[in-house]
C-alpha cells in the first residue's frame, strides 16, 4: 500500500465529513448528496411551516375575536371576507349558503340549517388540506432517508470486501475507509430522518388542533345563523 493510501485512511479515521465524502466510491457519494438535499430540504419546510403555522395561528386568534365582538355580520362580511385565513373562507363559505339559502320565497330552515352545516365543515376541511399539504414531504423524508443510508452503507461494506479480497490483506488500512464511509452514509440518513419525523409529528399535533379550532367556529357560526333563522320565522 502506497504512502498515499495511508495517508488516505488515516484521514478518513479521522471522521473528517469532507475525507469520507472524496474518499468514497461514486455510488456512496451520490447517496451522500442526496441525503445532504434532503435534509436541507426538511429544514426550510420545518422552517417555512413552523412560522406559517405562528402567524395563522395569531392572525386567525385576532380575527375570531374581532368577529364575535362584531353586532353586523354582513359588514364584518365585507370587510374582511377576503382576508387570506382558513377561518375567513369558512366564514365566507357560511355566508354565501345562508344567501343563497335565504334568498327564496319560503325557506325550509331545516334544510338551510343542514346547508350551512355542510358548507361550512366543507370549508373547513379544504383549507385544513391546503395547509398540510407539504407534512407528506416530511414523512416521505422520514420514512425513506434511513434505507437510502442503508443502501449506502451496504454498497460501502461491499466495497471494503472487495478491497479485502484485491489486496489479499485485511489489515485495518485496507477496511477501515470503506467501513467508515459506509457508517457515515447511515449517519447522515438519520441525521436527514429524525428531524423529518420530528417536525411531521409536531406539525400533524398542532394542525389537527387548528382543524378543531376550525371546527369550533364553523359550529359557534351555524348556532348563530341558526338563531337569526328562527328570528326571521
Amino acid at each position: 500500500m502506497s504512502i498515499a493510501d495511508i495517508s488516505l485512511a488515516t484521514e478518513a479515521a479521522t471522521l473528517s465529513p469532507l475525507a469520507l465524502f472524496i474518499q468514497a466510491d461514486i455510488i456512496v457519494k451520490a447517496v451522500m448528496i442526496g441525503l445532504l438535499v434532503a435534509s436541507v430540504w426538511t429544514w426550510l419546510i420545518i422552517v417555512s411551516f413552523f412560522l406559517r403555522l405562528r402567524g395563522i395561528d395569531r392572525r386567525s386568534e385576532a380575527f375570531e375575536q374581532e368577529f364575535w365582538r362584531s353586532p353586523d355580520i354582513d359588514a364584518f362580511h365585507k370587510q374582511h371576507g377576503a382576508t387570506a385565513l382558513p377561518v375567513s373562507r369558512v366564514m365566507a363559505a357560511g355566508v354565501g349558503e345562508w344567501r343563497r339559502s335565504t334568498k327564496r320565497r319560503v325557506v325550509d330552515r331545516a334544510a338551510v340549517r343542514e346547508r350551512l352545516a355542510i358548507a361550512m365543515q366543507s370549508a373547513a376541511s379544504g383549507e385544513v388540506d391546503k395547509l398540510s399539504d407539504r407534512l407528506n414531504i416530511l414523512a416521505t423524508i422520514g420514512s425513506v432517508a434511513p434505507f437510502v443510508g442503508l443502501f449506502g452503507t451496504v454498497w460501502g461494506i461491499m466495497r471494503s470486501f472487495t478491497a479485502i479480497a484485491a489486496e489479499q490483506n485485511s489489515s485495518l488500512a485496507v477496511v477501515a475507509p470503506g467501513i467508515a464511509e459506509a457508517l457515515f452514509a447511515t449517519a447522515l440518513g438519520l441525521f436527514a430522518a429524525i428531524p423529518a419525523v420530528i417536525a411531521y409529528n409536531r406539525f400533524s399535533h398542532r394542525i389537527g388542533r387548528f382543524e378543531a379550532r376550525l371546527y369550533r367556529f364553523a359550529d359557534g357560526f351555524h348556532a348563530t345563523l341558526g338563531r337569526e333563522l328562527e328570528s326571521e320565522a
